[in-house]
């Protein structure tokens, strides 16, 4: 997994290297040498290309400096300006009128707050000029830590940072200023991070066993009300397309089995109140039979009836195999978390929670806050559960504080039943033979680059990411990764 570090880590992790002997002139010569290769690389070429360099204080101008020097080596027209020592707008504007890039060398990951003064021209300036601009470390303006922009700030097409990944760069609307992101190795060794991100070869994709039969790989879809009879049917179908070999969906009442009924979902028919809720004995009938599965996914479809909402929480605390809590299933723990601390008091596998940022707010009894993998810690720690902060920059995070961020994510994934369709997904992975972290890590990269193989756009719609989750495997497992073809 590559790692991510906050400004302050690299900060540590700076001081470090420099303590063992490499001096910090030498990293900044190496950290303005990876920026001038971009560079050059952007540039396509030297002969009369130009390029506008913005220079602060600190290591981020000296990195821009030495980039100057360099492309002036390669024959680069260059016009190096100083934010100490002041930038006139017109003499700004008529170098960047001719310009074919710009590097952004002003601020650096410490920045706090907006940018002001030339600093804050120099940013407008930029987006008026619709030129090419390369940020060294994070567009200036952009938190470090969260990513949050608070006024002006540079939007790069392209980034280089030096080390690691740092969050600002994984979360909104810092990802999206940042463009697209090199990370230079200078040489500097930032240890052991507690906060990666998920790539391909880091997923965990089980295959069938040769000796396996359908209930090596049993899932339990635990799910639908009236009026919400899809979403259940919508987790099962794609459990079943990611490992699970034998899907049971369970619904209340006779009728809704009947219509989940017909495909190769075995449906089954769960105690219902007379208004086609989950009766509270339905935990009964589910924990009657459940070691003969290997994941029970529970929540879709689910509404909030308080007998629906007794049969969760007893479910989540008796239940001895791993289990996905969603949808409804989490509001029943909002109101009663106890039951995941008995659940682990039992000594049962972590719970997966999949939480959006209202359903997190319910849990928590806070909004998620600008600092998403906080956010993410502090609930799992809180609840000893496995949590899947849903949203633009998925965290997924563990009770012992290990956490990952997926980049997969796409807007298209904002409607109705694609959140199903994840818990369906990780249940899949965990029926197959995936730990619990693994399958909500792995579950939340596949989700993403399904959206992207569906080939919809925005006008995607939930079943279509059911049915693009085959080639979506099979690209992933046999090595290549969909979102790059």
């Amino acid at each position: 997994m590559r790692p991510v570090v906050t400004p302050a880590e690299m900060g540590e992790a700076d001081r470090r290297t420099i303590a063992a002997g490499t001096p910090e002139a030498v990293l900044v010569e190496r950290a303005g040498g990876a920026v001038a290769r971009v560079a050059l690389r952007t540039l396509g070429g030297t002969y009369g290309r130009r390029v506008v360099v913005v220079c602060g204080r600190g290591n981020n101008g000296a990195d821009g400096a030495v980039a100057a020097r360099l492309l002036r080596s390669r024959g680069v027209g260059v016009d190096e300006l100083v934010l100490a020592d002041g930038v006139a707008p017109p003499a700004l504007r008529r170098a960047l009128v001719r310009a074919d890039l710009a590097i952004d060398g002003m601020f650096g990951t410490g920045l706090r707050g907006a940018l002001e003064g030339d600093a804050a021209i120099v940013a407008h300036a930029l987006a008026e000029a619709g030129i090419p601009t390369l940020a060294i470390d994070i567009p200036s303006g952009v938190d470090g830590t969260t990513g949050e922009v608070r006024g002006e700030a540079v939007r790069a097409h392209e980034t280089v940072c030096f080390a690691a990944l740092k969050p600002g760069l994984l979360f909104e609307p810092g990802r999206a200023h940042a463009g697209r992101v090199h990370v230079a190795d200078v040489g500097i060794d930032v240890g052991s991070s507690r906060l990666h991100v998920l790539e391909p070869a880091d997923l965990c994709l089980p295959r069938r066993a040769r000796d396996g039969h359908k209930w090596s790989a049993g899932a339990f879809v635990v799910g639908g009300s009236t009026g919400l009879a899809g979403a259940p049917l919508l987790a099962a179908h794609a459990a079943a397309r990611c490992g699970a070999g034998m899907v049971v969906c369970g619904v209340p009442g006779a009728d809704a089995a009947a219509r989940a009924s017909g495909t190769e979902l075995v449906s089954r028919a769960l105690p219902a109140t007379p208004e086609g809720a989950l009766d509270a004995d339905a935990a009964d009938s589910v924990l009657a039979e459940i070691e003969r599965f290997r994941v029970l996914a529970i929540g879709p479809g689910l509404g909030r009836d308080a007998r629906t909402q007794a049969a969760v929480r007893r479910l989540v605390a008796e239940c001895p195999i791993p289990i996905v809590v969603d949808a409804d299933g989490l509001n029943a723990l909002a109101d009663e978390p106890k039951a995941l601390h008995a659940r682990r008091a039992a000594g049962f596998p972590p719970a997966i929670l999949t939480p959006h940022a209202g359903e997190y707010a319910r849990l928590a009894c806070h909004a998620v806050g600008a600092d998403r993998v906080i956010a993410a810690r502090d609930l799992a720690a809180h609840l000893d559960a496995i949590v899947l902060l849903k949203g633009p920059g998925t965290v997924i995070a563990a009770p012992d504080g290990r956490a990952v961020v997926n980049r997969s994510d796409s807007p298209a994934l904002a409607t109705a039943g694609t959140g199903d369709v994840l818990t369906g997904i990780i249940a899949g992975l965990l029926a197959s033979g995936a730990a619990p972290f693994d399958a909500a890590a792995t579950g939340a990269h596949v989700h993403g680059r399904a959206a992207t193989v569906a080939g919809t756009g925005d006008d995607l719609v939930a079943p279509d990411l059911i049915g693009a989750l085959h080639p979506t495997l099979d690209a992933l497992r046999s090595g290549r990764d969909p979102w790059e073809e």
